[in-house]
């Protein structure tokens, strides 16, 4: 890589330490340079509503950041929102030279920003590692520009694609390395959503462990109010908490559950799509999916997924009857499978972790 590239990598490695405290802002890093081309600030966007990545940086290198060079993964803003327009900040510091990986999708910036610095005479170079800026920001850029949430599904199985024995065993598949994986994911991702069929069969807390991480908001698909009230996953932790039932369904829960009553498809499930944007009208701007084959499948079938996570694990179980981690397609001729792009693959010893897009 050459030195723009080693720092805008550097940016986005210094972002990733915002995941799960900024949304519904992207996360943003920053490296400030003197003129001397001798790092001076360092800064990352660590909570929604305090001061951005390149303010940070810049207040850590105070006056010798002047004819330096400021590093950002993402355009700096133009616009007034939480805190006043960092173009402004950036301009006023006198670096003369602006590097970002990618300009910000966010319609009231798109450009806006660089136009204003550049127009102050500094030089900008754009599109430094643009491709991993994205990947980055991959959540802030659906909802910002289509204004849905950006949806995946996590599922841990054995190589022959099983979740569970057909007897619901399933603790536990993958190594602790790969379920330590899975807690930063829940971290990263503003809600984790599962079915009645799991609370009711796994127990699960639906929690956050990861050190000084952040539990997600929990939402259980749950068409008929079936599950138990004293299930871990409504402990009132203070965590939003929602449940999506039929308009007709009856049942008592404690008062810190909201329930979310949504039409019912012809095949008297739950309509996922209605859902989706009741979750949305609620600030969630993305879901992390951890659920059976069938409700993985149901948010397949609607095409409401962007991306899978496959945890896999070296094991073999070769039951036709054991829970597989994607159900309920009727597919006869092999051309109708539904093909994924794979993207990163990353090792948790023994298991492997399969990044996949549709």
């Amino acid at each position: 890589m050459n030195k723009d590239e080693i720092y805008i990598k550097e940016c986005i490695e210094l972002a990733k330490l915002g995941e799960g405290r900024v949304s519904p802002n992207p996360l943003v890093g920053s490296v400030v340079l003197d003129k001397d081309g001798n790092v001076v600030g360092r800064g990352y966007h660590m909570k929604y509503g305090e001061a951005h990545a390149e303010v940070n940086a810049l207040n850590q290198a105070g006056k010798k950041a002047k004819d330096g060079t400021i590093y950002i993964n993402l355009e700096p803003c133009s616009h007034f929102g939480k805190t006043p327009p960092c173009a402004d900040r950036v301009i006023n510091s006198g670096v003369k030279r602006v590097v970002v990986g990618m300009v910000d999708p966010n319609p009231q910036v798109a450009g806006e920003g660089l136009k204003k610095i550049q127009s102050a005479g500094i030089e900008i170079i754009s599109g430094v590692l643009e491709g991993e800026c994205r990947k980055l920001n991959e959540i802030f850029i659906k909802h910002i520009t289509i204004n849905e949430p950006f949806i995946a599904i996590k599922t841990a199985s054995t190589i022959d694609g099983k979740i569970a024995t057909k007897t619901g065993s399933s603790k536990w598949i993958t190594s602790q390395a790969a379920r330590e994986e899975v807690q930063r994911l829940r971290n990263k991702y503003d809600a984790i959503l599962t079915g009645s069929g799991t609370v009711i069969k796994d127990n699960p807390g639906l929690t956050c462990r990861l050190e000084n991480g952040r539990n997600p908001i929990r939402v259980i698909v749950d068409s008929e109010l079936k599950t138990s009230p004293e299930s871990k996953a409504y402990n009132n932790d203070g965590t939003r908490i929602f449940i999506a039932a039929s308009e007709k369904a009856e049942g008592k829960y404690p008062e810190n559950i909201e329930i979310i009553r949504c039409p019912l498809t012809n095949e008297r499930k739950i309509n996922l799509r209605y859902l989706t944007g009741e979750l949305y009208k609620k600030d969630i701007k993305s879901i992390l999916v951890e659920a059976g084959g069938k409700l993985n499948g149901a948010y397949l079938k609607n095409n409401l997924v962007d991306k899978f996570y496959f945890f896999v694990a070296p094991k073999i179980l070769g039951d036709n009857q054991a829970y597989s981690s994607i159900d309920s397609f009727n597919i006869e001729n092999i051309d109708q499978c539904i093909n994924l792009r794979f993207d990163e693959v990353k090792s948790y010893p023994p298991d492997l972790m399969i990044e996949a897009y549709i």
